[in-house]
C-alpha cells in the first residue's frame, strides 16, 4: 500500500507486505534466542558488539521488571537520543499485540537503560500525541521500518520516551 508523500515521517516507497514468517510459531522464540544473544555480547564488550543495527543504527539495553514475575528482563531496541533522554519504539515488528517489554513498563516505569558501557536509572512513559507527532518522523528517519510496522497493525505503536531519574 503507498503511503502518502506528504505524511509526515514517511516515504514515497510501498510498504510491503508483512512476511508470512513473522507470524508462525517459530518466530517469536528465534527473536528471543536472537536477542539474548544480542544483549549477552552487548553486555560483555560494553556495546562494541551488538550496538548497532544492520545501518548503523544505535542500540540500547532496557532492562523492566516483569509485572507478573517481578524478575528483570532485557532487550536490545533501537533508540533515539533525544536531550538526556532516551527513545524506543514498541513496534514488535507491527505485531497486532504490544511487546511485553512495553507492558512491563507501563505497569512499573523504573527502568534501567544501557548505552554503551554507560547505565542509567529511567523512568519510562509513552509520548503524549504532540510528542509522538514531532517524534515519529525522527524515528522513521532513524529506521524506515518503522513506518512499514504501523501500516501492518491496526494499534498505535506507542514511541516510549525514558527520562533520567
Amino acid at each position: 500500500m503507498p503511503l502518502p508523500e506528504d505524511a509526515p515521517g514517511t516515504t514515497t516507497q510501498t510498504v510491503p507486505d508483512r512476511p508470512s514468517y513473522m507470524d508462525t510459531r517459530y518466530f517469536e522464540p528465534m527473536l528471543k534466542y536472537v536477542s539474548r544473544t544480542q544483549v549477552a555480547l552487548y553486555r560483555a564488550t560494553d556495546g562494541r558488539i551488538g550496538g548497532t543495527f544492520k545501518d548503523g543504527q544505535p542500540i540500547c539495553l532496557l532492562t523492566t521488571k516483569g509485572r507478573k514475575s517481578g524478575k528483570l528482563r532485557t532487550n536490545a531496541l533501537i533508540y533515539l537520543p533525544y536531550g538526556d533522554s532516551v527513545v524506543v519504539v514498541a513496534s514488535k515488528g507491527g505485531h497486532p499485540a504490544h511487546p511485553l517489554w512495553y507492558r512491563n513498563l507501563v505497569e512499573e516505569p523504573r527502568v534501567l537503560v544501557r548505552t554503551g558501557a554507560h547505565l542509567r536509572a529511567m523512568r519510562a512513559r509513552t509520548a503524549d500525541k504532540d510528542e509522538r507527532e514531532e517524534l515519529w518522523p525522527r524515528l522513521v528517519d532513524l529506521y524506515r521500518e518503522y513506518d512499514w510496522y504501523q501500516a501492518w497493525t491496526d494499534r498505535e505503536i506507542p514511541v516510549v520516551i525514558c527520562e533520567p531519574i
